[in-house]
């Protein structure tokens, strides 16, 4: 049986190698036409090079340590997630006009409802309840509601533009609002109310069992405290990389996120075909990308959320649906003035009505500072109806 450190050598060795064999096929595969086999081999090294990339960010996380460290995972994912909207626009025709939006809705509703709603649930079901800081995680998804409500919900309503998209003008507002109230948000989260962000002591939450329960939430607090499941090392405590092994992460992130782009551009058609001879509609690209670059921080999220470190899921997850929106639209607003196409952000009524319930829903979750995994199967069960309707309109 391997050791733990033979198992992190193993996949620091993994992430090593990946990064540089994703570069390999490109010479083979630019600008052709690719069969079935060759599609294959750069879809799987596409995934190996969104997951090395993801996990070089959290070694260099780790490194800064937290919160900064979920602030630098949620730029490594934006990073990624305009890399392979902009190669899918460049190719994608008129119909891209609106794969920003879809993709960064989609990303909206992951986060808000996936990565929350799982962390949620697997938290409580090896915790039977999940504690967070309300004051923190409000005023993440306070953000994520008002970037949405700028970026995606506006377009739909103003007039200076035929369609539900913004003037000019209004896009370059829009670009600058986001990132004004992004970095706002950052400097609460790293400067001024750091401990915002911070995991809560299971302790702090004991007296208000023992008066909601009696003896029984005693019995129970006193158990949750004693059970070694809550008592796991949750990786914090573990020692930071050393400078030379965070520059080396560093390095390999960034020739990741080139071989990210070299491969999402060699991709990009064959992904569209694919969709389109399921049957399902272009829309649906979106969702694709979404869910392959929230792939690690959902990962990741969870593994937190076992570890009874829910505050650190959450910061993952609305901090990506924040970086989704308040990074990825201004880039891609700039790279609107080179693209062929449109940019068509407003959402349609059936996103509309989705957004306000993961709103209303995602403020009644947050309020008490804890959850159950009741909380966690709504947000759930919002995210199955957002893709069943997005693969079934």
């Amino acid at each position: 049986m391997s050791t733990p450190d033979s198992a992190q050598s193993t996949w620091t060795r993994w992430t090593t190698i990946a990064p540089i064999v994703a570069l390999v096929p490109l010479p083979f595969t630019w600008g052709r036409s690719l069969g079935t086999i060759w599609i294959v081999i750069v879809a799987v090294l596409l995934a190996a090079a969104v997951l090395a990339a993801v996990h070089h960010a959290e070694v260099v996380a780790h490194r800064v340590g937290e919160p900064l460290g979920s602030l630098v995972l949620a730029v490594a994912v934006t990073v990624i997630e305009v890399a392979l909207i902009v190669t899918l626009m460049v190719s994608g025709g008129s119909e891209a006009s609106t794969l920003a939006r879809d993709t960064v809705f989609a990303a909206v509703m992951i986060t808000c409802n996936g990565i929350v709603g799982i962390s949620l649930f697997v938290g409580a079901m090896r915790h039977h309840t999940v504690t967070f800081n309300a004051e923190g995680t409000g005023a993440a998804l306070a953000c994520v509601i008002t970037l949405a409500a700028v970026c995606l919900v506006l377009p739909s309503f103003t007039s200076s533009v035929s369609g539900p998209e913004y003037s000019g003008s209004q896009l370059t507002f829009a670009a600058i609002a986001s990132l004004c109230l992004y970095g706002l948000f950052v400097v609460t989260q790293t400067v001024r109310h750091r401990d915002f962000f911070l995991p809560v002591d299971r302790a702090d939450y004991r007296p208000l069992a023992r008066a909601n329960s009696g003896q029984e939430g005693v019995e129970q607090a006193a158990a949750s405290a004693d059970d070694p499941l809550t008592q796991e090392d949750d990786g914090e405590h573990a020692m930071p990389p050393s400078g030379r092994e965070a520059t080396l992460a560093l390095v390999l992130l960034l020739i990741s996120l080139v071989a990210v782009v070299a491969l999402a551009k060699v991709e990009s058609k064959p992904i569209e075909k694919g969709v389109e001879s399921l049957g399902l509609p272009h829309a649906f690209v979106g969702v694709i990308i979404a869910l392959l670059v929230l792939l690690p921080e959902t990962l990741a999220a969870v593994k937190a959320a076992r570890r009874d470190r829910v505050q650190i899921s959450l910061n993952l997850g609305l901090g990506s649906a924040m970086a989704s929106i308040g990074l990825t639209i201004p880039a891609i607003a700039l790279a609107s003035i080179w693209l062929p196409t449109d940019l068509h952000l407003g959402l349609g009524p059936t996103q509309l009505v989705l957004l306000a319930i993961t709103a209303v829903v995602g403020v009644l979750t947050v309020v008490p500072g804890r959850a159950t995994r009741l909380q966690g199967g709504i947000h759930l069960v919002l995210l199955a109806a957002f893709i069943f309707l997005a693969a079934n309109p």
